[in-house]
């Protein structure tokens, strides 16, 4: 709908005779990060092979129990799906999130569990859940962090909240800092978004920075949704999850909800499978949605994934790839642009100020260097406190070592 919506936009003959609603929904809709990369380099010859390092695609090799997952469970394509998932898919998230996260008997995978058609489209969706559950607050608010996936935005725009911005700068630890919202903000808002391993920064939350903000939220009826889509990418020790934190901190799972997908951890984004976890209530609620207005995930795309929840040896090879290459970086950059290793995701934040600021220095490497990464102002957004991308670069870790090595050694020759 919100693309449809831009594509109105743009026809402005055909804009201008629909209903004001239509459009004023939208209004502040962010434009695609990628869409204002492609207008700040279409014309720009490049200035070398090009090398891709703006788009968080994985390209690390497949599993293999892949095809023949989907083999044999084809037949399904000729079957409507059902909406919560089949028994087996719900029992394979909750046994990975026993696993990963130390909650044997905590997770009770019907009642806590549900598919995503990827998790872009539930972590948009939950957001038209959350809003007509505001208790009665006047204009509903929802918290994003600041920079953030873009996705988060357009929920909160659909679900017609306003949106409010936390900062998350290196003064923060790169995640958002609840003690700088106002009372009043607080006090309207119905969700908060977060991201850990955030995306583009790789912080994780610790146990302390979750039993805060769960603690926070609580006091206000804040439901938080947390998107954990790279807690299986990461460099040392395994970032904490917010059910880990919630269950040890003996907070229960109330006003919670996260996403979790293998996009990343099995390098399989063209699967668009993915699921939610949490609160009971909230995800008895979310079913009743999905069942009604949301994507399916296919019979087969469901084997393939009951598969990738039962295999951490293949999540753990991933991971192996990522960590050789944030080796590498942390060798060439070494302690220039504000390296730091990140605690998760395969990203690097990269402080381009000497540079002349994120944008120029996309602009400068794709013009010397063929090299495409995304200004970090595209991915945050204008605050009284100002924009904390605009000094940065994302560069995505998704090639292979060589082609690694070799784009980190040349920014480093150009600046």
């Amino acid at each position: 709908m919100a693309g449809d919506i831009l594509a109105l936009q743009l026809l402005e003959p055909i804009a201008l005779s629909l209903p004001p609603a239509y459009l004023t929904r939208f209004d502040g809709m962010p434009e695609s990060p990628f869409a204002r990369l492609r207008a700040l380099l279409d014309g720009v010859k490049a200035g070398g092979p090009a090398v891709n390092l703006s788009l968080g695609e994985p390209r690390h090799p497949q599993p293999d129990f892949v095809v023949p997952a989907l083999t044999e469970a084809a037949a399904g394509f000729g079957k409507y799906p059902p909406a919560q998932g089949t028994p087996e898919f719900r029992a394979a998230c909750a046994g990975w999130l026993e696993r990963r996260y130390g909650l044997q008997g905590a997770i009770d995978a019907d009642a806590m569990i549900l598919p995503a058609n990827g998790t872009r489209e539930a972590l948009f969706n939950i957001a038209q859940v959350i809003a007509p559950l505001s208790r009665g607050k006047a204009r509903p608010a929802m918290l994003l962090p600041n920079p953030f996936y873009q996705c988060y935005a357009a929920a909160a725009l659909g679900a017609g909240a306003d949106l409010v911005y936390l900062n998350a700068t290196a003064e923060t630890g790169h995640l958002p800092d609840l003690t700088s919202v106002s009372e009043e903000d607080l006090d309207r808002a119905v969700a908060l978004y977060i991201c850990s391993p955030a995306n583009p920064q790789g912080a994780a939350a610790d146990t302390t920075y979750w039993t805060q903000l769960i603690k926070t939220a609580r006091a206000h009826n804040i439901t938080i949704v947390a998107d954990e889509c790279y807690a299986d990418i990461y460099t040392g020790t395994p970032p904490t999850g917010i059910l880990e934190a919630a269950h040890t901190s003996g907070l229960g799972f109330d006003g919670i909800i996260t996403f979790h997908s293998l996009s990343k951890r099995n390098n399989l984004p063209g699967l668009r499978s993915g699921f939610s976890a949490g609160d009971p209530d909230l995800t008895r609620a979310f079913a009743t949605f999905r069942n009604l207005a949301a994507p399916q995930v296919p019979l087969p795309v469901m084997a393939v994934s009951i598969a990738a929840w039962n295999d951490d040896m293949d999540a753990a090879a991933n991971r192996a790839l990522y960590a050789e290459k944030f080796a590498t970086a942390e060798r060439i950059i070494g302690n220039r642009f504000g390296f730091r290793q990140p605690d998760g995701g395969f990203f690097l934040w990269l402080d381009m100020a000497e540079a002349g600021g994120g944008e120029q220095a996309a602009l400068t490497l794709w013009r010397e260097a063929g090299i495409r990464v995304l200004p970090g102002g595209y991915l945050s957004r204008d605050t009284k406190q100002g924009n904390p991308g605009t000094d940065y670069v994302r560069v995505a870790l998704v090639g292979d070592q060589d082609e690694t090595a070799r784009a980190l050694t040349r920014m480093t020759e150009i600046f």
